[in-house]
């Protein structure tokens, strides 16, 4: 009977850091991704306002919306600052989890070589007793 990995638990567990670690890490580029097309999104409507000022008032008006979009600017720079932050330690925190699970699968692995070798080579004895056994009785039926 083939013995069990003895950190099986272990190695289930850091698997499942490692999943939850790529949940992470897909959600932080879905967010990265998301930024970036908010910025892009936001410069395109720009770039189509019409900058003509026809009087006092429509001057100020433009005044007032170059200055909020300025802001609006800084404040989606600074989200897309912080997705591209975030989408690097998941990325980190998805390599550490992925490093910890392999060194137990690497176990996992040799284990099971292992045990695979000796069921072989108990099978092997067993195969070879038959033998022997049936040429001792070979024989020694001949010599009578």
């Amino acid at each position: 009977m083939a013995r069990a990995f003895p950190l099986a638990g272990l190695l289930r567990l850091r698997q499942i850091e490692k999943d939850h670690a790529a949940s992470d890490l897909a959600a932080a580029n879905a967010f990265r991704r998301d930024a970036d097309d908010r910025q892009v999104r936001a410069i395109a409507a720009l770039h189509n306002v019409s900058v003509e000022a026809t009087d006092a008032a429509s001057l100020f008006a433009l005044a007032a919306a170059r200055a909020s979009s300025r802001s609006m600017l800084a404040d989606l720079a600074a989200l897309t600052d912080r997705a591209e932050r975030e989408a690097a330690e998941a990325q980190a925190a998805f390599g550490d989890a992925k490093a910890r699970a392999v060194g137990l699968e690497k176990l996992e692995t040799r284990h099971n070589d292992g045990v695979a070798a000796h069921d072989l080579s108990t099978e092997q004895a067993a195969i070879d007793e038959v033998a022997t056994g049936a040429w001792v009785r070979e024989r020694e039926g001949s010599e009578s």
